[in-house]
């Protein structure tokens, strides 16, 4: 293991500590306050004693305890770290492990300047790979003009795209299978989950910006396939490509979204009205900030925000209030969902794909509309949200929409 990650994995283990300190810390409070506020004014002096007490004892618990994993951190790094060693982020458990991590808190991670906080990157055969001709040329050495682009969801990796189906069947993914039959090359990114889809969204079109600067050969066409959390970067890196007058999305022609909550997750529109319940009382108070601690990402699942506008004026743990504006489609290319029920209809239309249902999926809410025609969507039953990522009903439906031409689409 590299010095620098044993470094990141004491780091991490600190800002556990701190966490779990603080929620013990705020919630005797809150019962404190109950209990002194109940008594009155008589309990004034015992409780600027016992307050005093508290927040010193508190501070030093937490103090020593960070203290202490940072230095043992260090020794651990200096005595067993190998910088020659490959990053534990080669091995597939513990890159799902910092995926997940990410997901959850992968904001703060990049605050904290920790080593697992991921960037975006190309990745092939489970490692980076740089953005410099020599390093494309190696890692595409049979690079075509058609580029599909694979982009996952929350807390995964690009290799969650080889999942195997829960039919039995051995099937190869989407992209191996588009190469053989269509001719694409298919290019797979791993990027944190848990910063704001806005961040991904000009992430994502900066690096199609310098990978088509660096592409081996002349491009004709991109497709861009979003799994989930995946399909709103997408979108959103659209619309940056566009406003900032990139050429990569003038040669998109298909951008397909699978089981995206273009309209929010009831997931995360639960832990919402969750934790602003608990908010309400003073002794789960601290249970509320817990939870108000996971990752922007996740947050901007509630409604499916894709730009900065609809979170960087707000307040990110308001109730249920959503602030998304719509962001218009690329009009050269053709967009593409594919929602489904893991049930049958009455339960499947409350349920979804038990992460995210089928209204959310294809754009169409009371409220908000989505502009995806029916004709290029694919509703199906039976299947939960990580069937979408190999299917043979999806695959077969991909394959012949990236064998049509782009018609013009128009919307807001």
């Amino acid at each position: 293991m590299q010095r620098q990650e044993i470094r990141s994995l004491a780091d991490l283990a600190g800002e556990g500590s701190r966490v779990v300190t603080n929620v013990v810390r705020d919630m005797h409070d809150g019962i404190s306050r109950r209990v002194f506020g109940a008594i009155g004014p008589a309990a004034k002096p015992v409780r600027v004693v016992h307050d005093t007490v508290a927040a010193m004892t508190y501070y030093a618990v937490d103090r020593a305890v960070r203290a202490s994993l940072d230095g043992a951190g260090a020794v651990a790094a200096e005595v067993y770290g190998r910088d020659e060693d490959d990053t534990v982020q080669s091995h597939l458990p513990i890159a799902r492990a910092v995926a997940a991590l990410n997901g959850i808190y992968g904001d703060e991670l990049v605050n904290r300047g920790n080593t697992f906080g991921l960037r975006m990157q190309i990745r092939r055969h489970g490692k980076p790979v740089d953005l410099t001709a020599a390093s494309i040329a190696a890692a595409f050495p049979k690079a075509t003009g058609r580029i599909v682009v694979f982009v996952h969801g929350w807390c995964l990796t690009e290799r969650s795209w080889w999942r195997q189906p829960r039919t039995g069947e051995s099937r190869r993914p989407y992209g191996a299978r588009l190469r053989g039959e269509l001719g694409f090359t298919p290019v797979y990114l791993r990027y944190n989950t848990g910063l704001h889809i806005s961040q991904n969204g000009r992430a994502l079109a900066d690096l199609l910006n310098r990978l088509l600067a660096l592409w081996p050969t002349a491009v004709d066409e991109i497709a861009l396939v979003g799994h989930s959390m995946g399909g709103l970067v997408v979108r959103s890196a659209c619309h940056y490509g566009a406003q900032q007058q990139h050429d990569w999305p003038d040669l998109v022609r298909h951008v397909v979204c699978l089981g995206s909550p273009h309209l929010g997750a009831d997931l995360e529109k639960g832990v919402n009205v969750a934790s602003w319940a608990l908010s309400q009382l003073p002794e789960t108070r601290a249970l509320a900030a817990f939870l108000n601690a996971r990752s922007d990402g996740v947050k901007d699942l509630r409604f499916g925000a894709l730009l900065d506008e609809d979170w960087s004026q707000c307040d990110p743990d308001e109730f249920l209030r959503d602030r998304c504006h719509e962001v218009p489609f690329l009009p050269g290319a053709v967009y593409h969902f594919v929602a489904t029920t893991a049930a049958p209809r009455a339960v499947g239309m409350l349920l979804g794909d038990r992460l995210v249902r089928a209204h959310s999926a294809s754009g169409r809410g009371r409220s908000r509309q989505i502009p995806f025609e029916p004709a290029h969507g694919l509703t199906l039953t039976g299947l939960h949200h990580f069937d979408l990522l190999n299917h043979p009903e999806i695959y077969a439906k991909l394959r012949y929409w990236l064998t049509q031409p782009a018609i013009s689409q128009t919307g807001a």
